[in-house]
C-alpha cells in the first residue's frame, strides 16, 4: 500500500454526530447488528456492480467472482469486512459516509425521548447502516476504489466517530471496499471466528453472494484406526448458503430467515408485520416476495420519497425502488420481484408502459390487498396496529385504483358514533351489519377534528333515532369521500350536504309534529332571507336538529367546508361558497326570533344565529368582532 496523499479533514453533518452518539448508547444491547448492516451493504455493492457490468463488462476487471470476505487480526484488534463490488469515488465517499442522505431526519430527532429502550426502536426504524460500525469500534477505516478506476484512484476514509473524518488518496489494487473496525477493548469477542460465523449464519445466510472466512490449515493427523488423515491447506470458506432466498422453496424457509431478509432489503430494525412469497407461472413468470412493515418510516409523507420494489431479472439485480410495480397508496410495501420475462437491460422508461410490468403490478397489488384482508379477518388487533401506521396512506387508494376500490373500501377503518373513542376501528362491513331496518345509506360527517365531528349539531337527529354516523376528521377524508360513493350497493351520504331524507327511518308522528312547529312560525323564512340577503343561498326549516336552533348546509353537489379548507391549504383558488341556512322551528330561540317585530333587531338575531351556525360548522368566522358586538347588544336587551 502506498503512502496516503491529498489528505483532507471534514466535519460530519450535524445529524450524523447525533446519530453516532445515540447508536453507541441506545443500540448497545443488540450490538451484533453492525455485522449484518455492513455485510448487507457489501452485498448491495456487488449487486450494483453486476448491474452496471451488463453494459460495461470491463468493470469486472477480469474478476467476476463477487464475494464478501471477513477477516480478523487479533494482534491489531481489527475486524475487516471486504467486498469486490462497485466501490466508491472520492466524492461518493464524502457524500455517503459524511451525511445522512435521507428525508425525515429532523422529525426523527424531534421524537427522541432520552429513554434508551424507546430511542433504540426509533433509531432502528430510521436505519443505522454504515454508522453501526461505531457501536463496537472506536475507530473505523474505509479503503475503497470504484470499479473501472485506476488503482492509484483509491480513497481512504477514517474517523473516530467524534466530530470529523479524514479523506486521503491511496493506491488500491483491487476494486471494491474494505471496512476495518478498530474494536474497543470490551468488544474483542468479535475477533472470535466461531462468534462471527454464528452471527453470519443468523443474519446473512440469505445473501446471494458468498460470505467467506479464512479456514486455518490442518496438519496431517493420525486417525482412530491408525490411518493417516491428510493435511488440509488453509482456504477461504463460504459460511453462508449464498443462494438467493426468494429462489428457494417456501417450505424450506423459516420465519426467522424471512424476517432477516426483510431487514436486509429494507434496513429496518423491526420485524415485518406480514409477508407473501409467491412464484407465478403461466403467461408471465416471476417471483415476488412482499413485506408489510410493522412501523411507518419517517419519510412516508415526503413527496420526494423513493418507493417501490427491488427488481431482479433472472436473479440479476437491476434497480432499487422500482415504483412501477406498486401503486403509490401501497408505497409502504417492501420487497422484490424477480422476472423471467423482462430484458436484462430494462430501464425505468421501458418499464413505464410495458405490458409485462402492468401484469406484474396488478398481481403484486392483488397479493398485498389479500394479505391485508386476511390480517383484518384473522387478527383484528394486529390489523389495528397496521391501520394506525398506514391507514391514511391506504385512504389514497379509492382515488388511485378504481379496479380495486371495493377491496380497499373494505379495508378502511373509521371512528363513529357507535363508540365513544376517537379510535378508527369501524369497518364498513360492520357498519352495514348494524344498519337500521329500512336504512339505505351510509351516513358520515367530515370535520377538522374528532371532537368537532362528535359534537356537530348535524348529528342530533341521528342520535335521537339511534342511527350510526361515521366521524371523519383526517385531512385526507374529504378527498377520500369525493371518490368513494358506494360500498356493497349502499351509497354514502354526508349529513352536512343537501336535503336530509331519512326515508323509512322517519315516522309519521314526527312528521306531524314538525308540520305543526312550522305553522307556529309561519312567514319566518322570508323575513330571515331578506335580513341575510346574499350571505345565504336559501333559508329553510330543518328537522335534522333537536338541541340547536340552526345549522348551515352545503349544496348537494357543492363544496363542503372541509374541501374548501383542503384547497386553501394547498394554495388553490376557491370560489366563495354560499350555504343553505336551516332553522329548527321547534327551538325556543327560533320561536323568539319569529316574535321579534323590530326589523333592525330581527336582522341582528338572524345574523347572530347564522354566525353561530357558521362557527359550529367552520370553526371560525370572517368577522368575529362584528359577531361579538351583535351578540352583546342582544344580551343587553334581554337583561333590561
Amino acid at each position: 500500500m502506498a503512502e496516503t496523499a491529498h489528505q483532507e479533514t471534514h466535519g460530519f453533518q450535524t445529524e450524523v454526530k447525533k446519530l453516532l452518539q445515540l447508536m453507541i448508547h441506545s443500540l448497545y444491547s443488540n450490538k451484533e447488528i453492525f455485522l449484518r448492516e455492513l455485510v448487507s451493504n457489501a452485498a448491495d455493492a456487488a449487486d450494483k456492480l453486476r448491474f452496471k457490468a451488463l453494459s460495461n463488462d470491463s468493470l469486472y476487471e477480469d474478476d467476476g467472482d463477487l464475494h464478501v470476505k471477513i477477516s480478523v487480526d487479533e494482534n491489531a484488534g481489527t475486524l475487516t469486512i471486504a467486498d469486490n463490488g462497485i466501490g466508491m469515488t472520492r466524492d461518493e465517499v464524502i457524500e455517503n459516509l459524511g451525511t445522512i442522505a435521507r428525508s425525515g431526519t429532523s422529525e426523527f430527532f424531534s421524537q427522541l425521548s432520552g429513554d434508551q429502550a424507546k430511542d433504540s426502536q426509533l433509531i432502528g426504524q430510521f436505519g443505522v447502516g454504515f454508522y453501526s460500525a461505531f457501536i463496537v469500534a472506536d475507530k473505523v477505516t474505509v479503503r475503497t476504489r470504484a470499479a473501472g478506476e485506476d488503482k492509484q484512484r483509491g480513497v481512504e476514509w477514517q474517523s473516530e466517530g467524534e466530530g470529523e473524518f479524514t479523506v486521503s488518496d491511496v493506491e488500491k489494487s483491487v476494486r471494491g471496499t474494505e471496512i476495518i473496525l478498530h474494536l474497543r477493548e470490551e468488544e474483542k469477542e468479535f475477533l472470535d471466528a466461531w462468534r462471527l460465523r454464528s452471527i453470519i449464519g443468523k443474519y446473512s445466510d440469505h445473501i446471494s453472494i458468498p460470505v467467506r472466512m479464512w479456514k486455518e490449515p490442518v496438519p496431517e493427523q493420525d486417525g482412530p484406526d491408525g490411518e493417516k488423515i491428510p493435511a488440509q491447506d488453509g482456504e477461504w470458506e463460504a459460511i453462508n448458503r449464498a443462494t438467493a432466498l426468494w429462489t428457494r422453496d417456501k417450505s424450506e424457509i423459516s420465519d426467522e430467515e424471512y424476517q432477516e431478509f426483510y431487514k436486509h432489503i429494507s434496513h429496518d430494525y423491526a420485524d415485518p408485520l406480514k409477508w407473501s412469497h409467491n412464484k407465478v407461472e403461466g403467461k408471465n413468470e416471476y417471483t415476488s416476495l412482499l413485506y408489510i412493515p410493522s412501523k411507518a418510516p419517517f419519510d412516508l409523507w415526503n413527496r420526494d420519497q423513493k418507493h417501490g420494489l427491488k427488481l431482479y431479472v433472472q436473479r440479476v439485480f437491476i434497480m432499487d425502488d422500482a415504483e412501477q410495480f406498486m401503486p403509490t397508496y401501497l408505497r409502504f410495501v417492501k420487497g422484490l420481484l424477480d422476472s423471467n420475462d423482462l430484458p436484462l437491460n430494462v430501464s425505468r422508461e421501458i418499464l413505464q408502459d410495458n405490458k409485462v410490468t402492468q401484469a406484474m403490478r396488478q398481481g403484486c397489488t392483488k397479493r398485498v390487498l389479500q394479505m391485508l384482508e386476511r390480517l383484518a379477518a384473522n387478527d383484528e388487533e394486529q390489523y389495528q396496529a397496521f391501520w394506525s401506521e398506514f391507514g391514511n396512506v391506504l385512504k389514497e387508494g379509492p382515488a388511485e385504483d378504481f379496479s380495486n376500490k371495493e377491496k380497499i373500501a373494505g379495508l378502511l377503518r373509521f371512528a363513529s358514533t357507535h363508540s365513544d373513542s376517537d379510535a378508527q376501528t369501524v369497518g364498513l362491513d360492520s357498519y352495514i351489519e348494524r344498519m337500521k331496518e329500512g336504512q339505505e345509506k351510509i351516513y358520515y360527517i367530515t370535520a377538522d377534528s374528532y371532537q368537532a365531528a362528535k359534537t356537530s349539531p348535524h348529528l342530533e337527529i341521528f342520535r335521537k333515532k339511534g342511527i350510526e354516523v361515521l366521524l371523519l376528521s383526517d385531512r385526507i377524508d374529504e378527498w377520500l369521500m369525493s371518490h368513494l360513493t358506494e360500498f356493497k350497493e349502499k351509497t354514502f351520504q354526508s349529513i352536512t350536504r343537501g336535503e336530509l331524507d331519512l326515508g323509512e327511518l322517519d315516522d309519521e308522528e314526527s312528521k306531524k309534529a314538525q308540520e305543526e312547529a312550522e305553522k307556529q312560525v309561519e312567514g319566518l323564512l322570508e323575513r330571515v332571507k331578506t335580513a341575510l340577503g346574499d350571505k345565504v343561498e336559501s333559508v329553510k326549516f330543518t328537522h335534522r336538529l333537536t338541541d340547536s336552533p340552526a345549522c348551515i348546509v352545503a349544496d348537494e353537489h357543492g363544496m363542503t367546508t372541509q374541501m374548501i379548507k383542503l384547497m386553501q391549504a394547498a394554495g388553490q383558488p376557491v370560489p366563495e361558497a354560499k350555504y343553505h341556512f336551516e332553522l329548527n322551528p321547534e327551538h325556543a330561540l327560533v320561536k323568539i326570533l319569529a316574535d321579534v317585530q323590530d326589523e333592525a333587531r330581527f336582522a341582528q338575531w338572524s345574523e347572530v344565529l347564522f354566525d353561530q351556525a357558521a362557527l359550529s360548522e367552520q370553526g371560525s368566522l370572517k368577522d368575529p368582532a362584528s359577531f361579538v358586538t351583535k351578540l352583546n347588544a342582544l344580551l343587553m336587551d334581554l337583561a333590561k
